[in-house]
């Protein structure tokens, strides 16, 4: 397997990020995304393992004139891999999803997962109607889609072949009623984020 550095990849994708809103999934990806920088428009998931993806469809239809990232891990997809058939009818023009692939279950003891035994969630993808699908196998290829994250029109799903390497942890805010009035106060202003 081509192996991107994760940390690297992430932290290209969220360069220069202005208003895109970004949903982790839990473990790995959420500490990538926090070691990049912490941000209010960051919404880590806390043990919601398989939801990232539906959360992050919610604040697209909700939020439509802005632009939504999920950053999330391979174990955490094929357990909500169901998500992407609601993606691929939905078809939010500002969804974007990233699956960082590094073939391991990481927050349970790095055992393979199946994209280590050939599934291939750019082609479940794409099987479930999502129109832009990649799949980046070197840095390089990091900034042209991170291109895409931000010009491209049409939900687009892309997987990062990352390296198995550890890195160490960089944890964002774990307070999930803080979490979650930070991310509302940064999409709706101080009035939307006291209205339950």
């Amino acid at each position: 397997m081509s192996a991107v550095p994760r940390r690297e990849a992430v932290r290209r994708l969220l360069s220069d990020r202005g208003d895109l809103v970004v949903v982790t999934g839990l473990g790995a990806s959420a500490y990538d995304v926090a070691a990049a920088g912490d941000c209010p428009l960051d919404f880590p998931l806390w043990g919601a393992m398989g939801g990232a993806v539906m959360v992050g469809l919610g604040l697209a239809i909700a939020q439509p004139d802005r632009r939504v990232l999920v950053v999330t891990g391979d174990g955490e997809m094929l357990m909500g891999v169901g998500s992407l058939a609601t993606v691929g009818v939905e078809r939010p023009a500002n969804l974007r999803i990233v699956v960082l692939d590094n073939e391991r279950f990481g927050e349970t003891g790095n055992q393979q997962t199946h994209t280590a035994a050939g599934t291939d969630l750019a082609a479940v993808a794409r099987g479930f109607g999502i129109p832009e699908v990649r799949t980046v196998t070197t840095i390089e290829a990091v900034a042209q889609l991170r291109e895409e994250i931000h010009q491209s029109d049409g939900p687009l799903f892309a997987v990062i072949k990352i390296s198995a390497d550890p890195e160490p942890k960089a944890l964002p805010p774990r307070d999930g009623p803080y979490l979650a009035h930070r991310v509302r106060e940064a999409l709706l202003g101080p009035a939307g984020a006291l209205s339950d």
